[in-house]
């Protein structure tokens, strides 16, 4: 199975007080849409979403597990210590499903809160595991072992910081073992790509991407 990341830009930012007058960010508006094509050439069926945000509701929004990231992270785990935001509701409105999450009092809850009181413009991604097949219009269609992953991860200029690179990550294989997802390689093609020079980026991505196509 593939990691797959979608965009989410039309989010809204509000800020509720407590009973003890601490005021609370959350986030707000469409995680994700169903029936039709989005920005990435992909598109998902209803009865699939709706399979899979009913489960993830069951499963951690209900249990006060429904973590995302800051950042664009490279597989479908949660890394706790990058923690930002806790969602708190998912629910399906026509063929879109409306989400509304808390930005948490930690270390990259923080930086986010900082960031929205600065100005940044930031979204909102969702992440999956599954395999996408071709339809007969140039549509990629998510099929029926898509697995969502987190409902939303708050990311910065999220349409592609360096495509290259994360094609590379979301297009690799991963596997599921002993209870976490294991990505081929990944660690290794990153550490090749951080530690190589600007001015040799371009050949090495050339190889890296070579290489890449050879382990499909």
């Amino acid at each position: 199975m593939k990691l797959i990341t979608e965009l989410n830009e039309e989010i809204k930012f509000i800020t509720e007080a407590s009973e003890s007058g601490k005021r609370n960010l959350f986030i707000e508006g469409i995680f994700m849409q169903s029936e039709r094509p989005n920005r990435n050439g992909r598109m998902y069926s209803f009865d699939i979403l709706n399979r899979e945000a009913t489960r993830y509701i069951n499963e951690f929004v209900s249990k006060g597990r429904a973590f995302g990231e800051l950042g664009h992270p490279d597989g479908p785990t949660i890394n706790l210590e990058r923690t930002a935001l806790l969602i708190k509701e998912l629910k399906a409105d026509k063929t879109d499903f409306y989400g509304k999450a808390k930005i948490l009092d930690t270390p990259y809850g923080n930086i986010v809160k900082n960031l929205i009181e600065e100005g940044a413009t930031l979204g909102v991604s969702t992440r999956g595991m599954g395999t996408l097949e071709e339809n007969k219009e140039g549509i990629k269609v998510v099929k029926d072992d898509f697995y969502l992953a987190t409902a939303a991860d708050i990311v910065a200029d999220p349409s592609a910081p360096d495509a290259f690179v994360r094609g590379v990550m979301e297009n690799k294989e991963w596997v599921f073992v002993e209870g976490r997802w294991i990505g081929k390689h990944i660690e290794e093609t990153k550490r090749v790509i951080q530690k190589t020079s600007s001015k040799n980026l371009e050949e090495v991505k050339l190889k890296v991407f070579e290489a890449f196509l050879k382990s499909l």
